[in-house]
């Protein structure tokens, strides 16, 4: 029987892999690594660099695959994710019915943890159902951007019996967002949170975490929301994507 591992790597700093993926990184026959294009680079760069210090105790081979690109702009956005899902499962598919061997270990790199934002476990369970593999998998937890946010602003995720929420900017800009005390927003490529202002919310702030690129901005939202679509702005120019999240937070009673 084939094995996959879906090992979470932590939001960006080498240091912030665990003992347990470390360890199964150490089972692994081979890597796989999903090419998301030349801006995004350092994305494959830091997975290399993880293996190349950490899987120590046996040889390995990469395997490289084309991540397959949401089609973006004015479309329907269920349907483009749908399609996006398909496409990498037909990747994933072909990964590991043609380049992993019976008995042999795989294992794929989800940044962060392969429970939040991450396709890859539905996409292996579509497979599994679809019958077009046959495979055994285990998931390694892995630092969270949340985590890794918190911990740079040097502020605990939530206040004593307060409630928390984990929501998208998409969610938020069409004011979906729930009556949580402590917000957590991802993926917020149309700055939403401008339009919050006004509301004396905090917003903690953070890009590229853990790396060395690492931007931190945090205060009132009124008086720090211009400041932080500009150097988002400036660094996405810069290095051609971004990675970002934050922290919402309501007054203290």
């Amino acid at each position: 029987m084939k094995t996959l591992l879906v090992i979470g790597i932590g939001a960006g700093n080498p240091d912030y892999i665990t003992i347990q993926a470390i360890k199964a990184l150490n089972r692994s026959d081979v890597v796989f690594l999903m090419d998301k294009g030349p801006s995004k680079d350092s994305l494959i760069d830091l997975r290399r660099e993880l293996c190349e210090r950490y899987l120590t105790e046996r040889p390995f081979r990469y395997v490289e695959a084309q991540n397959p690109e949401r089609e973006r702009g004015d479309v329907d956005y269920q349907a483009s994710v749908q399609t996006l899902n398909r496409d990498k499962q037909q990747v994933f598919e072909r990964l590991i019915n043609q380049e992993l061997a019976d008995g042999e270990t795989g294992a794929f790199l989800a940044w962060g943890d392969p429970a939040l934002y991450d396709s890859t476990l539905r996409i292996l369970q579509q497979i599994l159902a679809s019958g077009t593999a046959s495979f055994e998998y285990e998931v390694i937890p892995g630092v969270t951007s949340v985590q890794a946010l918190t911990a740079r602003h040097k502020v605990p995720l939530n206040r004593i019996g307060r409630s928390v929420e984990i929501t998208t900017g998409r969610r938020l800009a069409a004011g979906q967002a729930g009556s949580a005390d402590s917000l957590v927003v991802m993926l917020d490529a149309e700055d939403s949170y401008r339009h919050l202002r006004n509301q004396g919310l905090d917003i903690y702030w953070g890009a590229y975490l853990g790396t060395a690129d690492e931007i931190l901005i945090s205060g009132p939202l009124d008086q720090v929301a211009d400041e932080i679509r500009c150097v988002r702005l400036q660094a996405r120019q810069t290095h051609g994507w971004i990675m970002d999240t934050y922290l919402l937070r309501k007054p203290q009673d």
